[in-house]
């Protein structure tokens, strides 16, 4: 590799550049995320001070008053994970985090007339999403960005049949929201999305190209391996009950 691999701190810098709350509280020691059907990400609590039980319960006091539910982000392993436990919150979605020198995949080949780099989202992209279950407040965190952005809409089959999002900060394209429709998977597709999303940051000068995935996300967790992209742990949810979905 001629690019140097990120730290777990700075692909965490990316994340929240590129897929950012509409709205962070600093209560010290905490960050409060508010994004009212986000998703996980942009609503859970994280801090990166040590803590007390008192303090967590501080945090889910807030997180109920703003009408959410407590939910906190946290590294494995950490202080915080460990005095979580013990107050009976449960794990969800481990998270793994991606990445590769951005020319590993910008120099590969896909078919023509495959990846078209788009922004604004057209509303074919916003179909394929929503028929994923990425719905309009998911792609308002997506507007919201201040970064260098766009999407990527596929087609194959002479038909658009995925779309993915993509993000650029500090010299890393983050990938987020890829989505095929079912009945154009396996036909290579995403695999075509990821490197178009690496070109397009290449020709902007980004030297890394990396995402997020849930450890659960079977199929995804192969394709990124194929691709040669190297996983290294992220970080997971605590929460009272385990959730429905996967979305990290």
């Amino acid at each position: 590799m001629t690019a140097a691999a990120l730290e777990r701190a700075q692909l965490l810098q990316v994340a929240e550049a590129t897929w950012p709350a509409q709205t962070c509280l600093s209560d010290p020691p905490w960050i409060l995320r508010q994004s009212p059907g986000g998703g996980k990400r942009v609503t859970a609590a994280s801090t990166d001070q040590q803590v007390t039980k008192d303090d967590i319960k501080h945090a889910a006091a807030r997180m109920v008053a703003l009408g959410q539910p407590p939910l906190f982000s946290v590294l494995p392993g950490d202080e915080t994970d460990t005095i979580l436990v013990e107050i009976g919150y449960q794990p969800v979605d481990e998270t793994w985090l991606y990445q590769c020198p951005i020319h590993a995949l910008a120099e590969r080949d896909i078919p023509p007339v495959t990846a078209f780099p788009i922004w604004p989202p057209l509303q074919l992209a916003r179909d394929i999403w929503a028929a994923g279950g990425i719905g309009a407040d998911r792609v308002a965190v997506m507007e919201r960005a201040a970064c260098d952005k766009t999407t990527i809409l596929g087609r194959v089959n002479d038909r658009a049949g995925g779309v993915a999002y993509a993000g650029l900060h500090e010299g890393c394209v983050m990938v987020h929201a890829l989505e095929i429709l079912a009945n154009q998977r396996r036909s290579g597709l995403a695999r075509s999305l990821m490197i178009a999303a690496a070109q397009w940051g290449a020709a902007r000068g980004a030297r890394h190209i990396v995402l997020l995935v849930t450890k659960a996300n079977i199929g995804a967790n192969a394709l990124y391996t194929r691709l040669g992209m190297t996983a290294q742990q992220g970080y997971h949810y605590r929460i009272r009950h385990q959730s429905e979905g996967h979305i990290p």
